[in-house]
């Protein structure tokens, strides 16, 4: 089956690639196999100085790699180069901190000598997503080719471009064979890799339904699995928050990507007394957006990532206004070419209503007016997701509170929610688990060995 590469805003086939066989899945991983036997002993300050070079190569290209996220999946220019900048901020950070982070562990023993060291596990698998193509990549690839693994990519399908252009970034900076391996497969082919018994972890960043399948298979060979799945993130405003503030954080953090992140904003949770007025406020920054090229500068709009994609998002609205819902504003398709969807804003969600549980994957806001900080808790509570939640509030007890009391993997006070290096990331609930980034995201995939020195004369 071919892979095509397609234009969102023009709806233009950009290129066609084959997809790679059976038997060169087979000989690349056998290939990575190889690598991993010698990259699991290659001196850390060999394994930094690959990373370093990587790093290197993203800025000094990340114009040129900016712009296919943006002709592939829709990303507009700049938020591509901020991508770009990240991706490399991450890559550097494991360069400097891998070895520090993966350092023997001593061991208080009452007897003897104890330590944990940290070692290699052997070649991965990384199922991608398209929504954010390099970051995705980079915080799976970087912390595990620093910690001696080895890494094979099956991106998503509409983002071939990017992903041959991550391959050669690591060969351009002088990645041995076999140490990072792009494979071009759809979906349905993973399965292949995922079950090959030379590979010994797998990772991917997608949707609950992948998640639960690649960790189906996975778990059936006994592997190692981090997943890292969808979110319906909580936006909460309290009576007592920094109102125009919490507006502009609300804009930005449903509408980064095209409202197309695990960790947009997606349930907007407003307590009565500032509710009128946050959601006035609200919808004249949603409606002042404005669509057009994702190339150009002027645009603050972009179309989502493909016609499917928009598809999916005008269904899920039909089926929230079927059970109930009311459109407070938007909730059509442009008129317009390009994949674009109308910033959308719904209300009066019931409880039974698919668009209650269901994570939209746009700019698709779910507004909850609220009584008090009791009701809020128990909304953001109530969803099959815990990936981020955001809380807005003046009153530091109230938000100590609120960061205790919310089921999430990640909780930002005053603040979206948002990725950097040093920080944790990852959730609970269907929103996966395991960790990445951070000095947690590079022992995921780690063999934490226990290495016991005693004497004879000691006890047992």
């Amino acid at each position: 089956m071919a892979i095509q590469s397609v234009n969102p805003y023009t709806d233009q086939v950009l290129k066609t690639f084959e997809e790679t066989s059976d038997e060169k899945v087979d000989q690349l991983i056998g290939q990575a196999y190889v690598a991993y036997q010698s990259w699991r002993k290659t001196d850390y300050s060999k394994r930094s100085e690959l990373l370093r070079r990587v790093a290197q190569e993203m800025r000094s290209r990340r114009d040129d790699l900016a712009k296919l996220s943006t002709l592939e999946m829709g990303k507009r220019f700049g938020e591509g180069k901020g991508e770009l900048s990240l991706s490399a901020k991450i890559v550097e950070y494991y360069a400097e901190n891998g070895e520090k982070f993966l350092a023997p562990q001593k061991l208080q023993v009452k007897y003897g000598e104890a330590e944990v060291i940290q070692e290699p596990i052997g070649p991965l698998l990384g199922v991608m997503p398209w929504n954010f193509p390099y970051y995705q990549v980079v915080r799976f690839a970087a912390p595990n080719i620093m910690a001696g693994n080895v890494v094979l990519i099956k991106h998503a399908s509409n983002v071939p471009q990017v992903s041959i252009a991550i391959e050669e970034l690591f060969r351009t900076a002088g990645s041995p064979p076999g140490v990072y391996t792009n494979l071009l497969l759809t979906s349905s082919r993973a399965r292949q890799a995922i079950d090959d018994p030379r590979i010994s972890g797998v990772s991917i960043t997608g949707s609950a339904e992948a998640g639960r399948y690649v960790a189906k298979r996975a778990g059936e060979q006994l592997k190692k699995v981090v997943l890292e799945l969808g979110g319906s993130d909580p936006f909460i405003v309290l009576d007592d928050a920094d109102l125009p503030k919490a507006v502009d954080y609300a804009v930005f953090s449903r509408m980064l990507n095209s409202g197309q992140q695990c960790t947009a904003a997606k349930r907007f949770i407003v307590e009565e007394n500032v509710s009128e007025r946050f959601l006035s406020a609200f919808s004249e920054k949603l409606k002042a957006l404005v669509p057009g090229d994702p190339l150009d500068n002027k645009t603050t709009l972009a179309p989502v990532s493909s016609e499917a994609q928009a598809q999916l998002l005008l269904s899920q609205i039909d089926q929230a206004v079927k059970s109930g819902a009311k459109v407070l504003m938007g909730g059509k398709r442009m008129d317009r070419a390009g994949a674009f969807v109308e910033p959308t804003i719904l209300t009066n969600i019931d409880k039974n209503s698919p668009a209650y549980r269901d994570e939209f994957f746009g700019p698709v806001a779910l507004y909850f007016p609220v009584k008090n900080d009791e009701e809020a808790i128990l909304l953001a509570n109530d969803s099959p997701f815990g990936l981020g939640a955001a809380v807005f509030t003046e009153s530091p007890d109230r938000a100590k509170r609120f960061a205790n009391e919310i089921e999430s993997g990640m909780v930002f006070v005053n603040h979206p929610v948002l990725s950097s290096p040093e920080l944790p990331f990852g959730g609970v609930k269907n929103s996966g688990f395991g960790r990445e980034l951070s000095s947690l995201g590079i022992t995921e995939f780690t063999n934490k060995k226990l290495i016991r020195l005693a004497s004879v004369n000691d006890p047992l």
